[in-house]
C-alpha cells in the first residue's frame, strides 16, 4: 500500500486507484509512444556516459550535476514553422516560441510522471534552464544544454552557430529533456555532417555575436551581445531574434514551405520601403506591424 501522500498525488495526477508506484515493463518503444501522445514530434535517448566520453562540455553541465542518479537522458523536440520564423522578430514569432515552450515543459513533466508511476525515477528539466534573460548577462549559461543532449540522443548535430541542426527542420526546433534512473540503450548519434559552414548566420546576425571562420568547428559566440539584443526585442514584445535560425539553409522544411533561397533575407532591407511588389516581403511587414512595438530597423534606422 502506498502512503496517503502518494494516494493524494495519484488522485491529482489523473484519478489513479492508489497503485502509483507500480513496477511496470517500460521500454523505449512505450516511452516514445507516450511522448508522442503528449505532443513531442521528436524523441531521442542518450546514456549519460556520452557526456564524459565525448567531453564537449565542462563537467558542470553533465547530467549527473543536475541529478546524480541519472542514467539516461530522454530528449523531446518540436519544430517551429518556417513561415513564422521568417517573420522574426515579430509578435507572432513570440507566440510560437511561447506555445512550443509550454507544450514541451508540460510534455516533459508528464513523461517524468509516467516513468515515476511505473517505478522508474525521473525528473524533467525546463526548456530554458534560466529564470530570465537578465540572468544571462551576469552568468551566460543555463542549467543544462538541451542542444547537446539532443546531439547525444541522435536527434541532430550541433552546428557552427551552436544550434542543433536536424534533417527535417534544420535548426528550427525547440527542445526539452527528461533525466531518468532507468538504463536505456542510446540512439545512434548522427554521422552525417549537416552544417555546411556557409557562415550565413554570422553574416546576418544583428548582434554580430559570431566570430571565426570555416576552419573552426564552432563559432566563438558573444553570448552577452546576443542576450542584449534579445532583451531589446523582448521589450518590444517581438523576441526571440531568430535570424541565425531562419537563415540556415539546412532542413527539408524549406522544400515543404517553398523557401529554398536564404539570400531572400539579405535582400529584404532593400525592399524595406515597399518599392517592389514582393508578396513575401509584404507578408513579413504585415506580421511585424501588429501585436508588438515598432523597432528602429522597421523605419530603416540603425
Amino acid at each position: 500500500m502506498v502512503s496517503s501522500f502518494w494516494a493524494h498525488a495519484c488522485e491529482k495526477l489523473g484519478g489513479m486507484d492508489g497503485d502509483y508506484l507500480m513496477q511496470g515493463h517500460v521500454t523505449k518503444e512505450s516511452i516514445v509512444e507516450e511522448a508522442r501522445r503528449l505532443g513531442a514530434e521528436m524523441v531521442g535517448f542518450a546514456p549519460v556516459e556520452r557526456w564524459e566520453r565525448h567531453g564537449d562540455l565542462p563537467e558542470d553541465f553533465y547530467p549527473h550535476s543536475v541529478w546524480p542518479l541519472a542514467k539516461t537522458v530522454i530528449v523531446l523536440g518540436v519544430p517551429v514553422w518556417l513561415p513564422i520564423v521568417e517573420s522574426y522578430p515579430s509578435q507572432l514569432g513570440r507566440e510560437q516560441y511561447t506555445v512550443t515552450n509550454e507544450l514541451l515543459d508540460e510534455a516533459a513533466y508528464r513523461l517524468a510522471a509516467y516513468l515515476n508511476r511505473h517505478g522508474h525515477g525521473a525528473i524533467n528539466i525546463c526548456r530554458d534552464g534560466y529564470g530570465d534573460s537578465e540572468i544571462l548577462l551576469d552568468n551566460p549559461a543555463a542549467i543544462f544544454s538541451h542542444v547537446w543532449a539532443a546531439h547525444y540522443a541522435g536527434l541532430g548535430q550541433v552546428g557552427w552557430n551552436h544550434t542543433l541542426l536536424t534533417k527535417a527542420h534544420g535548426p528550427r526546433v525547440r527542445l526539452v529533456s527528461v533525466l531518468t534512473a532507468l538504463e536505456l540503450a542510446g540512439d545512434p548519434m548522427p554521422g552525417e555532417e549537416l552544417c555546411t559552414r556557409c557562415l550565413l548566420c554570422k553574416k546576418i546576425c544583428p548582434a554580430q555575436a559570431f566570430t571565426g571562420d570555416q576552419q573552426m568547428r564552432y563559432a566563438a559566440m558573444d553570448k552577452t551581445a546576443c542576450t542584449r539584443n534579445g532583451r531589446r526585442l523582448r521589450q518590444a514584445f517581438r523576441n526571440p531574434c531568430g535570424f541565425c535560425v531562419k537563415v540556415c539553409p539546412v532542413g527539408e522544411d524549406r522544400k515543404m514551405f517553398q523557401s529554398t533561397n536564404p539570400q531572400i533575407y539579405f535582400k529584404e532591407g532593400k525592399d524595406q520601403a515597399g518599392q517592389t511588389e514582393n508578396p513575401v516581403y509584404r507578408s513579413w511587414r504585415h506580421i511585424r506591424r501588429y501585436g508588438g512595438k515598432p523597432l528602429a530597423e522597421d523605419r530603416g534606422e540603425k
